[in-house]
C-alpha cells in the first residue's frame, strides 16, 4: 500500500493486519446451544445438527467483524451498551467485547421476550 508521505510523494508501506479477536462461549451460553439443538433434534436430527453448525459458525466470524452486531436494544433501554448481538436464524447470539477477546454470554430464541429468557437462566 502506498501512502502520501509528509512531502506529498507516495511511499510503499507495510500496513499490518489487525489483530482478530478469539471467540469464548460461557458455560450458560454453551448450554442454551445444546438445549436449542436438543429441542430441535426431537423432531428434526439433521436439522438440529446443521442449526448448531451454524451458530457456532456464525459466532466464530465475530472474530473478524467484532462490531457487527447491534447492540441488544432491551438491555440499552436500561443503559447497558456492553452487548450486542447478532441473529442467525431464529436466534439470538449475544456477546461482548473485551479487550482481548469475545465474549458469547447467551444464545436465545428471539421470538422469546428477552427479560424472561434471561430471568429463566437465572432459576435453572
Amino acid at each position: 500500500m502506498a501512502l502520501a508521505g509528509a512531502d506529498g510523494k507516495r511511499t510503499p508501506q507495510k500496513v499490518g493486519r489487525l489483530k482478530r479477536l478469539s471467540v469464548h462461549w460461557s458455560e450458560p451460553a454453551s448450554l442454551d446451544l445444546i438445549e436449542i439443538v436438543e429441542f430441535v433434534q426431537h423432531d428434526r436430527p439433521t436439522a438440529a445438527r446443521k442449526l448448531g453448525q451454524t451458530l457456532l459458525l456464525e459466532a466464530s466470524r465475530l472474530n473478524r467483524h467484532p462490531r457487527r452486531g447491534k447492540i441488544v436494544p432491551e438491555l440499552l433501554e436500561q443503559g447497558i451498551s456492553d452487548y450486542r448481538q447478532i441473529l442467525v436464524t431464529a436466534y439470538r447470539v449475544v456477546y461482548a467485547i473485551r479487550a482481548d477477546s469475545i465474549d458469547i454470554v447467551a444464545v436465545i430464541d428471539s421470538r422469546r421476550d428477552l427479560q424472561d429468557a434471561l430471568f429463566r437462566r437465572l432459576i435453572r
